[in-house]
């Protein structure tokens, strides 16, 4: 079992091209693939996801463009548990994920 860094689900979300969507799983997937294990840790991830959300909410808050900050509304659906947890809630996420599409 694969229990990722901070810095390995900050990267992976960074890396997801503009427009596409993941779900937590899925990242749990990609990282364990990636880094040759069977599964990764279905806490730490979300946990990891979780704060890397958190920083870019509040980079956005002091400024920051959306292009300039970690792009978790594409790897954290807005049905997502972890969603629901976080500060601007699933609204911005649906929000951010529409501008995207457009």
């Amino acid at each position: 079992m694969l229990i990722a860094t901070p810095r390995m689900v900050d990267d992976y979300m960074r890396s997801l091209p503009t427009g596409s969507r993941r779900t937590i799983a899925q990242m749990r997937a990609d990282l364990a693939s990636a880094n040759g294990a069977d599964l990764a840790c279905p806490i730490s991830t979300s946990i990891f996801a979780r704060i890397a959300a958190e920083v870019a909410l509040e980079e956005l808050e002091a400024g920051k463009q959306s292009c300039d900050v970690t792009p978790f509304w594409r790897a954290i659906g807005e049905d997502s548990p972890v969603a629901k947890r976080l500060s601007c809630g699933p609204a911005f996420i649906r929000t951010q994920r529409d501008l995207e599409m457009a």
